[in-house]
């Protein structure tokens, strides 16, 4: 008779903890796109009832009316697909789209260009089925991580154009990939799946647009982030720390001075080297600038 021990569960618990903290947030993402597809595929199959039923608190309607009785659908609808190839073929975009983002950029920013090509996606699927009397009275849904992973593509695609990546046997540059999936999903509108090519398609245009203001200086997501940071204040218990009363010097400069100043100095490094890459492509950088961008990157 084989008995489990609380240590030993203890241990189990720990090991999963900590490869769960080494998983990029892209593969964090995938993961939970996987574990919702389980969910969905085997939930109306235990319960008996239809996946239509289920799905329709989740997906994304074509109707803002129906954004009024579920408004969290502009962000549920990406962690449910359609079929095992919808969920494969969007989590290999968004390992290989991640794999590069997070080479030069945070979590943060990661997170600013995925979900807000998600609502971006979602909006021009509705403005879409709402504005064109071809797609009046079709009451379609929405759902899938396509429009978050576009963006997050073609953002890495603008930011980077000239950067060299291979496919297949041959070498092509990034702004390439980038004009072939759009054009793709353009002359695939009229041949079904319009819903699902006008995401794409809005995921795209936000993953241009915020990688190009970036290059003027201007982080778009910087208000979503504060939002994003507000809500996971509400939702995360913190202990309150013990505080020590003390007297500072005069001529000491504060903490929180100190900090400010070294963070504007490492922001001013990452810039540096982030518009070499722009102007060079990722392979013009150092051995020492690639190390400091992927440990800037993980924090």
């Amino acid at each position: 008779m084989n008995l489990t021990t609380t240590d030993g569960i203890e241990m189990k618990r720990s090991n999963f903890t900590y490869w769960w903290q080494q998983r990029g947030i892209h593969e964090k993402l995938a993961l939970s796109c996987v574990a919702f597809y389980l969910f969905q595929t085997l939930i109306p199959f235990l319960f008996n009832f239809s996946a239509s039923s289920f799905l329709y608190w989740f997906s994304l309607p074509s109707s803002f009316w129906g954004i009024l009785e579920k408004p969290w659908v502009l962000v549920s609808y990406a962690f449910f697909h359609a079929s095992f190839s919808h969920l494969f073929f969007n989590m290999i975009m968004l390992y290989f789209g991640g794999q590069l983002f997070l080479n030069l950029f945070n979590t943060k920013r990661f997170l600013n260009v995925y979900f807000l090509g998600l609502i971006t996606g979602g909006l021009v699927f509705l403005l879409s089925y709402t504005i064109f009397p071809v797609f009046s009275g079709n009451g379609s849904s929405l759902i899938g991580a396509s429009a978050g992973v576009t963006a997050v593509f073609i953002f890495i695609c603008s930011y980077m154009p000239y950067q060299e990546v291979k496919v297949l046997f041959f070498n092509v540059k990034l702004w390439q990939l980038g004009v072939f999936f759009i054009l793709t999903d353009l002359i695939q509108i009229p041949n079904g799946n319009a819903g699902g090519h006008l995401a794409h398609i809005g995921g795209g245009i936000l993953g241009f647009v915020y990688a190009n203001k970036l290059k003027e200086g201007k982080d778009i997501g910087r208000s979503f982030e504060s939002i994003l940071s507000q809500l996971a204040k509400v939702f995360t218990r913190s202990k309150t720390p013990l505080k020590t009363a003390y007297k500072r010097n005069k001529n000491t400069p504060s903490q929180g001075v100190t900090t400010a100043y070294k963070e504007r100095e490492q922001q001013k490094k990452t810039d540096a080297i982030l518009d070499k890459i722009s102007h060079s492509g990722y392979d013009s950088l150092t051995k020492e600038e690639k190390n400091y961008l992927f440990s800037s990157g993980k924090s």
